[in-house]
């Protein structure tokens, strides 16, 4: 999410380079991450491997878009995603009681409490859910991001699943997304492996000490960090989409 801004922001790279970088950081990242939410029991891998299927759908028809989509209008798509992903976070959501007899029993999990024990979760509105992981992956190949920016309100929102849950089981699905359209750019010869070299290092480091974190933390300071990282990338965004560089050169 961070990988793309940064170096079309700061390090001034093109945005077709800066995305093919961050696909393979999106692919590193979550093999790096995956275990340990696996080992602690986070992430729904029924779950993921069901909505996984319209988020590569979703990928393979981004990537015979992105060349018909100009940068600024990528640049607006990907500030918008951002804004209402923070105003979702920010709004939270009322937790209603589980309807007796989920409709999809075979889907739902358990995750930990923080204090030891765990709590049992139903998935709802699963249409809903699989709607959305298509726009998800769609966006992932036109703005080279692993889309857990609409994963993770798509599921803790619309399909009502805790947001360690969410955060986990999106961790694990951007990987798969992002690995077909990651392959694609370095065969077609368009990652700067020089640059992706180091870019990969430090996500690897960064997505070990977050998976660590997000093991131990709250709910509700996670929402807290993922709405200010939102904000955060939002603004420099928008700000490009309307030809406005914040004084950094294109």
């Amino acid at each position: 999410m961070l990988v793309v801004p940064l170096l079309t922001l700061v390090a001034h790279t093109s945005f077709a380079t800066a995305v093919a970088v961050s696909l393979v950081s999106v692919v590193s990242c979550s093999c790096a991450s995956a275990p340990r939410f696996l080992t602690a029991g986070l992430a729904n891998l029924r779950l993921a491997v069901v909505l996984e299927v319209a988020t590569t759908a979703g990928a393979l028809a981004g990537l015979l878009l992105i060349a018909s989509i100009p940068n600024p209008l990528l640049y607006g798509i990907f500030a918008a995603i951002l804004v209402v992903s923070a105003v979702q976070m920010l709004a939270g959501r009322r937790e209603a009681v589980p309807p007796q007899g989920s409709r999809y029993r075979a889907l739902d999990g358990t995750v930990s409490d923080g204090n030891g024990g765990t709590a049992r979760y139903q998935v709802s509105r699963l249409p809903l859910g699989v709607t959305m992981m298509f726009g998800a992956g769609t966006l992932s190949a036109l703005l080279g991001i692993g889309s857990g920016v609409l994963k993770i309100p798509a599921m803790d929102a619309a399909m009502r699943l805790p947001i360690k849950a969410s955060s986990a089981t999106a961790n694990l699905m951007i990987g798969v997304t992002a690995c077909g359209a990651a392959g694609a750019t370095l065969i077609s010869g368009g990652l700067d492996l020089r640059l992706a070299a180091p870019v990969v290092l430090g996500s690897l480091a960064g997505s070990v000490l977050g998976a660590r974190i997000l093991v131990r933390a709250t709910g509700s300071a996670l929402r807290v960090v993922f709405t200010v990282v939102l904000i955060a990338v939002a603004v420099p965004m928008a700000a490009r989409a309307f030809g406005l560089n914040l004084g950094v050169s294109a």
